[in-house]
């Protein structure tokens, strides 16, 4: 019998390459959300510590200058928190797209490969019931020779 051949199988190919490329970007975008976090959580650790820092310097006394100076910090620290949460926002919306792609190009990927599955069974079982042809003829045309030879 002539072997396997299932006709997708550039189909498929092609799929699992789609695939594996969706997964390679969405595993960079997953880094890139890390570091934004990470880079997030600095900044919030800076404000809290400027803040703190502030504190401290008004509980003991403080010019003017100097108060105006921390205050002006603070303002700028949370600007640039608002900016980085911003631009975190955006890389998760990214993720979350890409993570849909990657499911979706799964599905693809998953029903081809389960058409491949049922093909190849379904070749498996003619094969077998071919074989078993094969098999009752050689049986039956081996009892003739031996029945005619008798």
């Amino acid at each position: 019998m002539k072997k396997f051949k299932f006709s997708l199988d550039t189909v498929l190919s092609y799929k699992q390459q789609v695939l594996e490329s969706l997964q390679g970007e969405h595993a960079l975008i997953l880094a890139r959300v890390r570091e934004q976090e990470t880079v997030l959580e600095g900044l919030w650790q800076e404000y809290r510590d400027y803040n703190e820092e502030y504190r401290q310097r008004a509980g003991e006394g403080l010019t003017i200058t100097d108060a105006l100076m921390y205050q002006s910090g603070l303002r700028a620290g949370e600007l640039e928190i608002q900016r980085e949460t911003q631009h975190l926002e955006k890389l998760r919306a990214e993720e979350e797209k890409k993570r849909s792609e990657v499911v979706e190009a799964k599905k693809e990927t998953s029903s081809i490969e389960k058409l491949r599955e049922k093909k190849l069974d379904a070749y498996h079982k003619a094969e077998a019931k071919s074989e078993e042809l094969f098999i009752e003829e050689f049986v039956s045309s081996a009892r003739a020779h031996a029945n005619v030879g008798a």
